[in-house]
């Protein structure tokens, strides 16, 4: 009898060797979209670990939220997703005392979000989504959406499986809003996009990144950090925002109802807005941070490239894509017509 007293006191002490076990973080975001050793700081001075999740669009992640996938604790929505995911009642007011980072934020880009005050999401990154190419197989470039007329490239390129994304391409060739609730200016970019994809390879969201960089694709559409991510790997590979103007995607922080471990998901979301921190993760993934604090941290060069700040006078071409309400079922109408011609 005190043998088996003596192995349970045993176990008990191995049990309590091992710690209290740590908090699990998880977050479900775009790929490759924040530097893995500052997930491995926040761990560390969190006591915590932290699981990421990523999906390829704003509609993939709305539709398997909805479809009942729960568990998540901060995720990283573009900020017409987030007005969205507001009106269904998907997310959680923020407590601004556990994020007084938020301070740090840049006025001219908080003006972009669709909330404004910050009461449901932070801001995270900026980003754009232009037209990439290998220099050393395409001639005659010109920065203009044309390019995907470009019967010589056909089956060499590749544009964003994303309704808004594509179709606002069409729109700003065309010299119109991409948040356009002109059913004839939809329907003229309908054409556009389905003269584009006879020319294509396929519409996708990821392989487009190592399709570039190996020479499998020759041009391709795709969001300015990831290319440039590319960029330092492959030097015949080439970024430009075409002239007619571009999408900004204003990408946010939020925690949504149900999140399991909501005050760290806020310490997360404070710390991603660190200057330092905030700094460090732009000069990693290529996008920028809109923390005034982090830009005299930042490398001027990169700062002042104008894939990641646009020039004047194609910034004044461009838009943040917006909910649209009860029209975004025109853009499903059309995004469905594309996909179904031949």
């Amino acid at each position: 009898m005190l043998r088996n007293l003596t192995v349970v006191l045993m176990f008990a002490g191995l049990l309590t060797g091992c710690g209290e076990r740590r908090a699990v973080l998880h977050v479900y975001n775009w790929a490759d979209y924040m530097k893995p050793s500052l997930i491995r700081q926040f761990e560390q001075e969190f006591n915590c670990r932290v699981v990421i999740d990523t999906f390829d669009s704003n509609e993939a992640m709305f539709a398997r939220l909805r479809a009942g996938a729960t568990g998540y604790d901060v995720i990283f929505p573009s900020s017409y997703m987030v007005q969205i995911m507001i009106n269904h009642d998907m997310l959680q007011p923020l407590n601004h005392e556990l994020i007084p980072n938020i301070q740090h934020l840049d006025p001219d880009y908080l003006s972009m979000a669709a909330d404004k005050e910050c009461t449901y999401a932070v801001p995270y990154m900026l980003s754009n989504a232009g037209l990439a190419y290998r220099a050393d197989r395409v001639e005659h470039v010109e920065p203009t959406w044309a390019m995907l007329d470009r019967e010589d490239l056909r089956g060499r390129m590749t544009m964003l499986d994303d309704m808004r994304e594509t179709i606002g391409a069409a729109l700003k060739y065309l010299g119109y809003s991409l948040n356009t609730r002109n059913v004839e200016e939809l329907e003229e970019a309908r054409d556009v996009v389905i003269r584009w994809k006879r020319n294509l390879a396929k519409f996708e969201n990821e392989q487009y990144k190592n399709g570039i960089a190996s020479g499998e694709f020759l041009l391709v559409h795709g969001y300015n950090g990831d290319i440039m991510q590319v960029m330092e790997e492959e030097e015949n590979v080439v970024y430009f925002v075409p002239r007619e103007g571009v999408s900004i995607a204003l990408d946010e922080m939020v925690i949504p109802v149900g999140a399991r471990q909501p005050e760290l998901a806020h310490h997360f979301i404070n710390f991603m807005h660190r200057p330092e921190v905030a700094a460090e993760n732009t000069e990693y993934v290529y996008f920028l941070s809109p923390n005034v604090a982090a830009y005299e941290l930042i490398d001027a060069e990169l700062l002042e490239d104008p894939s990641i700040n646009l020039e004047p006078e194609i910034l004044a071409l461009s838009e943040v894509i917006e909910d649209l309400g009860e029209d975004n079922r025109l853009y499903t109408r059309i995004w469905d017509e594309i996909k179904a011609a031949e």
